[in-house]
This record gives C-alpha cells, structure tokens and sequence, in this order.
C-alpha cells in the first residue's frame, strides 16, 4: 500500500493522463455519464412517486366512488330504465352489511352534475358557487386541508346548525383583504350561515376547488328539501383488503334493496379509485425497476469502458513498462499503479457525475413546480448515491486488475522489443 503515499506513483499516474488527454477524457465522461444517469434516474422516479403521493395523500386510497343510475334491466315486475336515487339508508346498510368497509361519506351537492350552483351574497358582494352538504365523518376518507377555523362535526348535523365552511377563493371574491372570515356570516336562500372555517384547494380526485362550500348534511337536506336522498357516497375501505370485492359487495347490497336484476351492471355507476391506485402504483414500481436496471447496465458499461481504455494504455506503454521492469521496478508496483490510476480516474468521474446529477435534478424540480404534473421533489437517497460510488470505484479497481496483470506478464526483454 505504500504505493498510494509515493510521490513518484503520482507523478507517473499524472504524467500518464497528461500524455493520454483524449484517452482519459473519453474514461471519466462514460463514468460520469454512468453515475449521472444513474442518479438523475432515481431522482426523477423518486420525483414522480412524491408527485402522485401530494396528490393522492388527502384521500383515502382504497376507497369508491359510487353513484345510482338507470336500471338497464326488467326486475321484479319493474321495467328497464328505472331512474334509481341512493338513499342515507343505503349507506348504513352497506357499512353494516360488508365488513370490509371503514368508513361512509353520503353525500349531497348544489350546483354539480348540470344543477344550478347556489347564489351567496355577503354586504354589496354575491357570486355562485357550489355547495355540499356532509358529514364529519367525510374528512377521514376525502381529507379536506384547513387553514383556518374547523369542519364540520356532530353537533352541527344534529342540530342542522347554519354554519359553513368556505375555499380560498370564496374569501378572496367575497371579503377584503383586511377581514377575517371565520366569524362572520354569508346569505344562502335568505338564511345567514356563520363561516366556522376556510379550506385550501384540493386536489385528487375531487369535485371540489377553492371556489366550493361545505355546509352540514342535515342542513342542507333542508333547504333544498332533498329527504333522505343522496347524491352519490363515497367508500373506503380497510388497507389490506380487496377493494375490487368490496365493490361487488357493495353493489350486491343496493340491487338488493331497489329491486335491481343482479346481472344489471348499469344500475349503478362507480369509479374504484382503489384500483386506479394500484395501477398507479405499479406503474410506478414499474419505471422504479426500470430505473434501476438501466441504470446498473449503464454503470457496468461504464466500468467495462475502463478496463477496455486501461488495456489500451498498456499497450501503449509496454515499451515503458519493460524499461521500468529492466531497472528494477516490481510487478507489484506495476500493477498498484495502473489499479491506482483506474481508481483516481473512477473516483474523480463519480463524484463529478454526483454533482452534475444534483445540479440537473435541482433545476428539474425548479421548473416543476407551477406545473400541474405529479412531480415533486425529485431526490436521491445520499447512502444509495455514495453507495453507487463506491461500488463504480470497487468495480473500477477489480476490471484494473486485467490490465494491470498483463502489464506485469509481458517480459522486460519482450517489452523492450515492442515497437
């Protein structure tokens, strides 16, 4: 090892690069482009599963959508086309009846599917928007961020108290800048609602936007007088279970209860956001390994490049090397010095990739941000990056080896001879 600390390996290391420049440029770029694809790889699959995790993170993932429709089917003495209306007791029985389920949003809204939004009105200024009426228990499946005030909870649906919630653009177009919200009151039909909170906008899968209000569901069941009638419902259900059975479970349930032929697949509309998820998922995982494979090969290409270069040199300097030998010079020395340039090479190559990689991913992220992609924060791992390194460097010393053994097997006299 003495090697490593002798000036005169150096200067022999160096002046090898110096004669070579064109050789040991073309060694550090296929390493750096190696490591830098590598890197940037990672990173932006890391930044794509970020992306669909901010999107998706207020929502319950192995959840259903689930709305009624037309009856496609005679059942029961009653003819095909039935417009059929879901009900608040269709979500008990179905959170009864299939245990699999955690949680049931009924759900009801003004001013979506083709209804008129409502008008609300607050001092000189009144604008449209649309308006739910729900339950507490719809913050554990559709998360709704507040920044300010509260949700609706129990007392509220019990009590069918006039109280709302209200998105960011809702206080932008109906308040001054100067004035608090929370506290205050807007005008819906003639009634004056207190605002208990403000929301930001949501994303994933949501009807609602910051130009959308909450209200509760028994309030709001009676001002539009809509009865027991719901508009559609939202389902999650628990992590490990199989939310595509849940459906058909659930949609067993409610055929059940209106008298719908069981084969009727139109009766009901749904969307399974759990297994939109899955696919996601998967997509994901998919451009992970594809990540990692391309960017192993690219390595293993880069670490093949070193030693073919390496081999080259060694033919180039066997008339070197046999005056070396001739002087006195052990094959270990030999063969320390030309595993010591691979590494000095590698090493240098790696870390530049490194950089590189981080400055390309930080303007990547940059220029992501005000884009509407599901792509955030595309990072690597600074172990998986240094261990990426220093497996480059460690195969860079063993391929060095096969170079560096031929340059110790060709005789001094030999080498003397070549031209």
């Amino acid at each position: 090892m003495k090697f490593i600390f002798d000036s005169d390996s150096w200067q022999e290391i160096f002046g090898s690069i110096k004669k070579s420049k064109l050789r040991t440029a073309i060694t550090v770029i296929g390493v750096l482009w190696g490591i830098f694809l590598f890197i940037t790889l990672l990173g932006a699959a890391r930044g794509m599963e970020n992306g669909f995790d901010r999107e998706f993170r207020n929502l319950a993932t192995n959840s259903i959508f689930l709305w009624a429709q037309q009856t496609s089917m005679p059942s029961e003495g009653f003819q095909r086309g039935r417009q059929l209306r879901l009900k608040i007791q269709d979500a008990e029985a179905i959170k009864k009846q299939v245990p699999e389920i955690e949680f049931v949003a009924p759900r009801n809204v003004q001013g979506v599917f083709g209804g008129p939004p409502a008008q609300v009105k607050r001092k000189t200024n009144s604008k449209s928007y649309k308006v739910f009426g729900d339950y507490p228990i719809l913050d554990n499946v559709n998360k709704v961020k507040l920044i300010d005030g509260r949700f609706i909870n129990v007392s509220d649906v019990d009590n069918e108290r006039k109280v709302c919630i209200i998105g960011e653009k809702v206080v932008d177009e109906l308040f001054e800048k100067d004035e608090k919200p929370v506290g205050d009151y807007v005008l819906f039909n003639g009634s004056f609602f207190q605002i208990v909170g403000v929301y930001k906008e949501r994303t994933g899968g949501s009807f609602e936007s910051d130009d959308s209000i909450y209200m509760p569901f028994s309030t709001f069941r009676k001002i539009n007088n809509t009865g027991d009638n719901i508009g559609w419902m939202v389902i999650a259900a628990y992590k490990d279970a199989d939310i595509i059975e849940v459906e058909k479970d659930v949609k067993t349930v409610l055929k059940r209860r209106h008298n719908v032929h069981q084969e009727d697949d139109r009766a009901f509309g749904s969307f399974n956001f759990g297994e939109a998820f899955g696919k996601i998922t998967g997509f994901v995982t998919g451009i992970k390994f594809l990540t990692w494979f391309v960017g192993i090969a690219t390595l293993i290409a880069g670490v093949i490049a070193i030693g073919s270069i390496l081999l080259i040199t060694v033919k180039e300097r066997t008339k070197e090397i046999g005056i070396r030998r001739a002087i006195g010079a052990t094959p270990s020395k030999i063969k320390g010095q030309i595993v010591l340039e691979s590494i000095f090479l590698t090493t240098i190559a790696g870390f530049l990739g490194f950089i590189f990689a981080g400055i390309v991913l930080m303007i990547i992220n940059s220029t992501t941000q005000d884009i509407d992609f599901p792509f955030t924060n595309p990072t690597v791992n600074i172990p998986i990056a240094l261990g990426a390194i220093f497996a480059l460097v460690t195969f860079g010393s063993l391929i060095g080896m096969i170079p560096a053994q031929r340059a110790v097997s060709i005789r001094p006299i030999e080498a003397l001879r070549e031209e």
